[in-house]
């Protein structure tokens, strides 16, 4: 008797408690508004600092895949090693070797107490 009566009652919970009006789960783009930034910071700041790198002449970009998002700078001193978001993204179109004028950047220090004053800076990779 018990058994016919739990049976029942798992058979009328069932199919009152699939209705279609129950909410479901829906995950929203948690990158969407990171990917937004990295835009718009992208389009109003150079993709370089104000330092060139020695060999070449030009500040130079060392791409990083693109699921990179922050890069450490170390610094000689107390409390300056950083962290900052990579925001620029490496096009396809981007222009040769040699695009800025020349004398537009300084050069390395010949005591450098920055890794941003060697003039290499990240850029994320399009793939």
């Amino acid at each position: 008797m018990i058994r016919k009566t739990l049976l029942s009652l798992a058979v009328v919970a069932g199919v009152c408690g699939g209705s279609p009006a129950a909410p479901k789960a829906e995950a929203s783009d948690i990158y969407g508004m990171t990917h937004v930034w990295n835009l718009n910071y992208a389009n109003t700041r150079p993709w370089h600092g104000n330092y060139y790198y020695a060999p070449y002449g030009q500040p130079t970009a060392l791409v990083v895949p693109p699921t990179v998002s922050m890069r450490q700078t170390y610094s000689w001193g107390v409390s300056q090693n950083l962290m900052y978001p990579v925001h620029h993204q490496f096009g396809r179109n981007a222009s040769s070797p040699g695009a800025a004028a020349p004398g537009q950047f300084r050069p390395t220090p010949n005591w450098p107490s920055h890794t941003d004053q060697y003039g290499i800076y990240y850029v994320r990779g399009p793939w």
